[in-house]
């Protein structure tokens, strides 16, 4: 008889795992209009989607969200794509498809724009107005709306949830001797290297309580407003490690949730640059780390760079490249005077 899994995670974990993950099927969207008109204010929904250079995909997910979830059934009530500085027809397509875009520069312009995913998700608190919000990524392939339905059912069926992550099965696709686009070969979990080689062991051995979670770096999830409002975000690829275990911290395990929703397949990026997504994911982590006192670390212990090499076609020489592994975190959107103002 194969052992049960969660007999290796702490307690807590796996008491958590038990009560707080589902599936998308659990709660049929005729189920959420219900509780979503009940809660009236609280049940408002808007949708983020962060954008750069995503013109081949945006405009897929638009289209589908606003067909299914805001034509067909009227559960989401805002749409908005932040671009942040896109050089293709991001911004275009994701009009024409339906959303609404802002451009990051525009949002909150006395102050300077980060560049990363983090300090876009921060700034569309700003240009937002529901009171569940529903970040999705703008790569997605074969968009299915229960990326969107599925996250928020918790959140407008379960007072006590805060925020609700995506969990999903993420195949690696790769080709094959140079084969076309789309054909090749398909590791069905193969996706989400990141995941297992950095943020999961990290999460495992500073964060027990969040072991449970399937998908702690994915880029779908929804939480209260009141929540997000009182968190920092990482401006950089650290935002979806920092944002949960701030979330741990100030909500409680019992607030946090996943829901299963399926199959996710989106674009990969290359070794070099998950090298440096995870060195950002790690000192996101150190921060937090240093911050609970839970690490004793000087200064000197934290050098934020990280050097890749690549070789030279011609020459066959390495070269190095240095990169900042940035720490620059945004504060509590309800510290800002202009969002005050607003809400």
């Amino acid at each position: 008889m194969p052992a049960d899994p969660t007999t290796e995670l702490l307690p807590q974990a796996a008491s958590w795992l038990r009560r707080r993950s589902w599936s998308a099927a659990d709660r049929p969207v005729r189920t959420l209009l219900d509780a979503k008109q009940a809660a009236g204010r609280t049940g408002t929904i808007s949708v983020v989607l962060p954008a750069l250079d995503e013109e081949a995909t945006v405009g897929d997910i638009v289209r589908t969200i606003r067909r299914e979830l805001m034509e067909r059934l009227p559960l989401v009530d805002e749409l908005v794509v932040v671009d942040s500085g896109s050089a293709d027809r991001t911004a275009a397509v994701a009009a024409e498809a339906g959303a609404r875009v802002v451009q990051r520069d525009e949002i909150l312009p006395r102050l300077p724009a980060a560049p990363g995913k983090g300090e876009v998700l921060w700034r569309s608190l700003l240009a937002t107005s529901g009171e569940i919000v529903c970040f999705v990524d703008a790569d997605l392939r074969e968009f299915d709306p229960a990326f969107v339905s599925g996250i928020v059912g918790p959140l407008l069926t379960e007072p006590d949830i805060q925020l609700v992550k995506a969990m999903y099965d993420r195949p690696l696709e790769v080709s094959v001797g140079g084969s076309a686009a789309g054909e090749g070969a398909v590791v069905p979990s193969g996706g989400g290297r990141v995941t297992e080689l950095v943020a999961r062991p990290l999460l495992n051995l500073h964060w027990p309580e969040l072991a449970g979670f399937v998908q702690p770096l994915g880029g779908e999830y929804a939480a209260r407003r009141s929540l997000l409002e009182r968190l920092p975000f990482p401006t950089g690829y650290g935002v979806e490690l920092g944002l949960l275990v701030d979330a741990l911290e100030t909500a409680g395990l019992d607030a946090l949730a996943q829901v299963d929703v399926g199959v996710r397949h989106h674009r990969h990026q290359d070794g070099q640059a998950l090298g440096r997504m995870a060195a950002t994911i790690y000192r996101t982590a150190l921060e937090r780390l240093d911050r609970t006192h839970r690490l004793k670390a000087s200064a000197d212990l934290v050098h934020p760079l990280i050097t890749q090499f690549t070789r030279d076609p011609q020459t066959r020489a390495f070269t190095a490249h240095t990169h900042p592994v940035t720490a620059l975190e945004r504060p509590p959107m309800h510290t800002v005077p202009e969002y005050a103002k607003r809400h």
